[in-house]
């Protein structure tokens, strides 16, 4: 820690800050909040003390908390860089992706050196589907911190999703090679998913957890690789135990809320009950389909399939629709969705008009864009009034394929994912939500299952290129042979042709009858 950051802090408030950094790393948000009470007590408004404190805040979930605090420690500081970094890094984490670049931008114009700027920088950029502008900031960060293994191991995911594999892979391994306890390298091995891990993998990971340079991030990727290794070998018990461990970590780290992400969906479906008078465009979005769901539940898929289309392109995962909203939430002071049932038809023609101009340069490659983000589910009121002549996709899947594949998985931000409970809470609220949904607008959105793909494919492709207006092509059966760049967890799959044996519950039996129980489903009947 820079001692310049310290000026003005006693000896012993300055040794109090230096333990709570430090706890941040190593101990969680519990220690390190023990650590730094003191000093936040007498020194609350010390520029380090709230930075700190904007940490551990962001650990805990409270990003409004958090970015109030780093903004009031910028203001004290306002020419340092570091201070920059923290509060972008923090921005991302709240889903505010373009404040959160432009504030990376300008730590990196501050301090053209700083490392893990241009590293946080290439991670918002790469969330935001700017691979380029990504790349280059990642190159940046590697050359001037070779031994920053964190910028390595995501070069090595934008390999993955340009289906270079083995080249991913081989990144991967020499992170490894370096920093056996790089926990991420270890899930970007796991995450290629139709690669198996190679032999004496499994004792190597769990050499890897027992090192005291992994930190609590390391220790939640690498029981997740762990859990795929083992399930690998078919060690299905041994497998589950590593999942559990895994998110006993992270929930000691950040906590969900079932309760209260419930209460939030049903005040939004109650806002647009009934659905607000649109916007009087009513044309607008009639080139767009959006692609909603549960991860894993393969929407991805769906994405692949179109964008096989010769008129559709399928730039991604964009977050445009939610910092839309977020923008308009900040304008008007209020939290969505708050401001629903206030906002003339005028209104939502200006938000429509703003996430066609955020998206314009994906729009200008062919007639049809395709907008994939899971989440976007919570939004399909504001999408309708915004958008009028969008399509909506809600991709589902056999509900207990889905929570199982979720729980498996490393999801940034994903808190429900920590527990059975919380998942199948979870799940419930997408399931209300999407059969609202259909009831309100029924000729715009539809529904897309996965079982029904997998045991008809051409008859459920037609019938999703029907939906979307488009007229069927050969291309779109031979999904798996477009080699377009695909930056999500299914990247792999997705350019393999369909299989029936993807479902991974019936492998762990009476394993998964909490999950079961969890969902009002029957256990396990052998």
């Amino acid at each position: 820690m820079v001692v310049s950051r310290l000026q003005g802090l006693s000896p012993l408030a300055a040794q109090q800050v230096m333990a709570a950094a430090q706890a941040i790393e190593t101990g969680g948000p519990d220690l390190a909040d023990a650590k730094l009470a003191p000093v936040l007590a007498s020194c609350p408004d010390h520029p380090e003390v709230l930075r700190l404190r904007a940490g551990i805040q962001n650990l805990r979930g409270d990003y409004s908390g958090a970015i109030a605090a780093m903004q009031r420690a910028v203001a004290k500081r306002p020419a340092d860089p570091l201070y920059y970094n923290t509060l972008g890094t923090i921005l991302g984490q709240a889903g505010e992706y373009d404040a959160a670049i432009e504030t990376l931008r300008h730590a990196c114009t501050l301090q053209p050196d700083l490392a893990i700027a241009w590293f946080n920088l290439g991670a918002m950029l790469t969330r935001c589907m700017r691979h380029a502008e990504a790349t280059d900031a990642l190159q940046r960060s590697v050359a001037l911190n070779p031994a920053y293994m964190p910028a390595r191991v995501l070069l090595g995911d934008m390999l993955r999703a340009e289906n270079r594999i083995g080249q991913s892979a081989a990144e991967y391994r020499r992170v490894i090679a370096e920093q056996p306890w790089t926990g991420m390298a270890w899930w970007g091995l796991a995450d290629l998913k139709t690669v198996r891990f190679a032999p004496g993998d499994v004792d190597q990971i769990k050499r890897a957890m027992r090192d005291s340079r992994a930190n609590d991030n390391d220790m939640i990727a690498m029981g997740l690789a762990l859990a795929k290794a083992l399930d690998d070998e078919g060690r299905y018990v041994e497998s589950l135990d590593a999942l559990e461990r895994a998110h006993t970590v992270a929930r000691k780290r950040r906590t969900w809320s079932a309760e209260a992400f419930s209460a939030g969906i049903s005040m939004i479906l109650d806002a647009f009950t009934p659905p607000p008078t649109p916007s009087p465009d009513i044309g607008a979005g009639s080139g767009i389909i959006f692609i909603t769901g549960l991860p894993r539940s393969g929407s991805t898929l769906v994405e692949q399939i179109l964008a096989s289309h010769s008129m559709v392109e399928g730039p991604g995962e964009l977050t445009d629709l939610p910092m839309a909203l977020t923008e308009e939430s900040n304008r008007l002071g209020k939290p969505y969705p708050t401001w629903v049932k206030q906002t003339p038809p005028e209104g939502w023609r200006r938000l429509g008009e703003r996430y066609l101009q955020r998206t314009a340069r994906w729009h200008a490659r062919r007639p049809v864009c395709v907008d994939k983000l899971p989440g976007n589910w919570y939004h399909i009121g504001a999408i309708r009034a915004m958008l009028p002549a969008a399509r909506i996709i809600c991709c589902r899947r056999d509900p207990l394929e889905t929570c199982f594949s979720c729980y498996r998985q490393h999801l940034d931000n994903n808190e429900y994912a920590r527990t059975f409970t919380d998942l199948a809470a979870y799940w419930r609220d997408f399931d209300r939500s999407a059969g609202r949904w259909q009831t309100l607008h029924p000729a715009h959105v539809h529904q897309h299952v996965y079982e029904e793909l997998i045991a008809e494919p051409e008859k459920s492709i037609r019938a999703l290129l029907e939906f979307c207006d488009l007229p069927f092509e050969e291309g779109c059966l031979r999904f798996h042979e477009n080699q377009r760049g695909v930056s999500t967890p299914s990247a792999m799959q997705v350019r393999q042709p369909l299989r029936a044996d993807t479902a991974r519950a019936p492998r762990y039996g009476t394993l998964l009858d909490p999950l079961r129980a969890a969902l009002g489903l029957p256990p396990f009947a052998g």
